[in-house]
């Protein structure tokens, strides 16, 4: 197929696309390059890229495709909190503007990255399935749902959306983010010794590796759309919920030397969610989850210490999506609505 991937200089863009390339796809990425000199290690192979903003994207950018993979977002909570509405602007609005175009170009099929993030703030430790009631505690994940609502629309005989409901992702990636959970665990863990917890660790999160996440977006772009036709799907493996708090454990039992420590003022996380992932595991067989986080802590402290990561640069705008906003902003290069100025 013809693909095209927002966000492809992204997080998980930047491990998703060699993997659709390799599995015989054509993959074109669209993304304004915010985050594509972020680099640890060696930079991924460069596609043909379209360097248009979500909010300015028309038919003619993506005449021609077979699908689109749409990862680009405010991807989130601090950033989230920056401006709620450009939350909403670029995540939702965005999306649905991305999706009327996709829909008035012929494509066929619309891979929603969406997030388990929109079950928010869980009632009890009940793991919750794809008929769940929403309870978004964040913008972020009140943008998830409106887009989902949204896209829900628009699906008829001639376009096909899916909404993959990510768990929280972690694992290496040319573009690595440091504001997630397992990532910072692990990078603490190995570089200070200390598993630093934000929060009590009582809340309960559903997590996947991003390449399990590349392996899904693959198998929703070749599976029969009858099969994901406006569905909603958990990403992930059922038995890979956790308690934070055991997260820090596993990350601290897997670098020796580190214990873990609660940061000052550490207080509840309101997101606390458990889900299940049977949906696609039984209507969806060709996604085959390879990963957990113990294999995937492994995996960091491997190319943290292969690529000479040190805390400083952990710590900085290249990995910290936040402060790569707030520099890019500071030094006038993009402006208050996180567009560009060329300055």
């Amino acid at each position: 197929m013809r693909v095209l991937v927002t966000g492809h200089d992204g997080y998980i863009g930047s491990v998703l696309v060699p993997i659709l390339r390799e599995a015989g796809h054509e993959v074109v990425g669209l993304d304004t390059g915010l985050f594509a000199d972020c680099i640890l290690g060696p930079a991924p192979e460069e596609v043909k890229t379209l360097r248009v903003d979500l909010r300015d994207v028309e038919p003619e950018h993506v005449t021609g495709f077979d699908a689109v993979i749409h990862l680009a977002a405010l991807s989130n909570d601090p950033l989230g909190n920056l401006d709620p509405d450009l939350t909403y602007d670029i995540n939702h609005r965005s999306t649905l503007r991305l999706a009327r175009a996709a829909k008035a170009a012929g494509v066929e099929r619309f891979l929603f990255s969406s997030s388990c993030s929109l079950y928010g703030k869980g009632e009890d430790d009940t793991p919750l399935d794809e008929t769940a009631g929403f309870n978004p505690v964040t913008p972020y994940g009140e943008s998830k749902i409106l887009s989902e609502q949204g896209l829900l629309e628009l699906a008829d005989d001639d376009f096909s959306p899916v909404f993959l409901r990510n768990s929280t992702a972690y694992g290496f990636s040319p573009r690595l983010r440091g504001d997630l959970a397992v990532n910072d665990f692990a990078a603490h863990a190995l570089l200070t010794g200390q598993v630093v917890l934000l929060s009590d660790g009582m809340a309960w999160r559903p997590l996947i590796h991003i390449e399990d996440i590349s392996a899904a977006f693959l198998a929703f772009l070749e599976v029969d759309r009858e099969r994901m036709h406006a569905k909603a799907y958990n990403i992930g493996r059922t038995s890979e919920n956790y308690l934070i708090r055991d997260v820090a454990s596993l990350v601290a039992e897997a670098v020796p030397g580190s214990v873990p420590t609660f940061a000052e003022g550490a207080g509840a996380d309101l997101r606390n969610y458990r889900v299940t992932c049977d949906l696609i595991e039984r209507e969806i067989p060709e996604f085959q989850p390879k990963w957990n986080v113990k294999l995937g802590v492994e995996q960091l402290v491997e190319n943290y210490q292969r690529y000479g990561l040190t805390i400083e640069q952990f710590k900085s705008q290249t990995h910290q999506r936040i402060k790569r906003i707030q520099a890019l902003m500071d030094a006038g290069k993009l402006d208050d609505k996180l567009r560009w100025t060329n300055a």
